[in-house]
């Protein structure tokens, strides 16, 4: 069967193939380096993480009130001096150590509370930030031998959101942004009428080094748990005990990891599960940088919060899976917890209306009693 031919294209229209192609990378290009450098992103995954390490610091700091002294205090087995010695071999640095006064150690650990707090808050978020990671770092160093996987991720979390502008949502920094603008009081309107002044420039340079410095730091939070997790899974492959599942059965039957030792008797029963629990989190913790890309990483996070939390129960180590659980919340996009947002102001509406409804329901008369009937 034969075809008709094919017309040539026009001449012009080659050229202007031939020249449109080579702009499309370019633009491409461009429009990324743009999305990294003029906006901010995750600005709530920021704010989550936020939240969730100082809220864990602060509850960290109020649950060993009553053993702050045997820890961190003047009088603990680990004293001043010898973290003197031990920060002159290894350079680390800490306010604990800068006195061995009581009233000191005092001043520091109320410190240490409230600036854990104003952090979750997000109150002056910049400042507080620089203020928390010192916190963070100083107790972390005072007693550097009592300190767990948790200690250790918390403090590097706490450095990187130095970096990110964390402030930017669910904080009352955002609060009292919003305020203003509603206001009309922000203090920009009048700067940016200068025309050529060079306040304008100073304030989008400002803006460029903010979005630059936060999505850095994101990247460098997101790489860090995805490091974390491939480090493990790659070192349990290599033990023998892991590629043969009975690695938890060890686990379970060590006292330093045994708050509930009944309920470890019982879970170390189940032969069949503790196996199918050991391959299931090499699977996961090998796996999990590769999945994050895809709508795998959704069951893939929500298996790694069961097992973190099974980590938490089983082993008595809160502090280390709360840790880890705040950690993976850096990979769910905006729209997610944006969702979450409003399903909180739809529940809080809800509630709110159904008191409004109750308390205006006029009030029935009460029923008199009635007399009884005279035997």
């Amino acid at each position: 069967m034969e075809t008709e031919p094919v017309p040539a294209p026009h001449p012009r229209t080659v050229q202007r193939a031939e020249a449109d192609a080579p702009r499309r990378a370019p633009d491409h290009v461009r429009a990324t380096l743009a999305s990294l450098t003029e906006r901010p992103v995750s600005l709530y995954a920021a704010a989550v993480l936020r939240i969730g390490y100082g809220l864990l610091y602060l509850v960290f700091l109020l649950r060993e009130f009553p053993h702050r002294h045997q820890i961190w205090g003047p009088g603990s087995p680990w004293t001043p001096e010898l973290a003197r010695q031990l920060f002159d071999q290894t350079g680390w640095v800490s306010i604990l150590t800068l006195s061995d006064s009581r009233a000191y150690f005092e001043a520091c650990y109320a410190l240490a509370v409230v600036v854990s707090a104003l952090f979750a808050l997000g109150w002056r978020t910049r400042a507080v930030s620089v203020l928390f990671a010192v916190v963070v770092a100083s107790f972390h160093g005072r007693a550097i031998f009592m300190t767990d996987g948790g200690d250790n991720l918390i403090l590097l979390m706490a450095v990187y959101l130095v970096l990110t502008a964390c402030g930017r949502r669910w904080s009352l920094d955002a609060r009292r942004t919003r305020l203003r603008t509603c206001a009309g009081t922000a203090e920009s309107m009048p700067v940016d009428r200068i025309a050529g002044g060079l306040r304008p420039h100073l304030r989008t340079s400002r803006r460029t080094l903010t979005a630059v410095l936060h999505n850095c730091g994101m990247f460098v939070i997101a790489a860090q748990v995805c490091f974390l997790y491939g480090s493990a899974g790659l070192y349990k492959v290599q033990g023998g005990s892991w590629g043969n599942g009975t690695a938890l059965h060890y686990v379970l039957n060590l006292d330093l990891f045994r708050p509930w030792p009944g309920l470890s008797l019982m879970v170390d029963e189940h032969d069949v599960l503790i196996s199918v629990a050991c391959y299931l989190t090499v699977l996961l913790q090998v796996a999990f940088p590769f999945v994050l890309f895809g709508r795998l990483k959704y069951p893939v996070l929500t298996m790694l919060l069961g097992m973190h939390l099974g980590i938490a129960v089983l082993m008595g180590l809160p502090l280390f899976s709360g840790a880890m659980i705040i950690a993976d919340a850096v990979f769910l996009p905006d729209r997610f917890y944006r969702a979450l947002g409003r399903l909180w102001q739809r529940t809080a509406q809800g509630a709110g209306s159904g008191k409004t409804a109750e308390a205006d329901r006029p009030l029935r008369a009460p029923v008199p009693a009635q007399s009884e009937p005279a035997g």
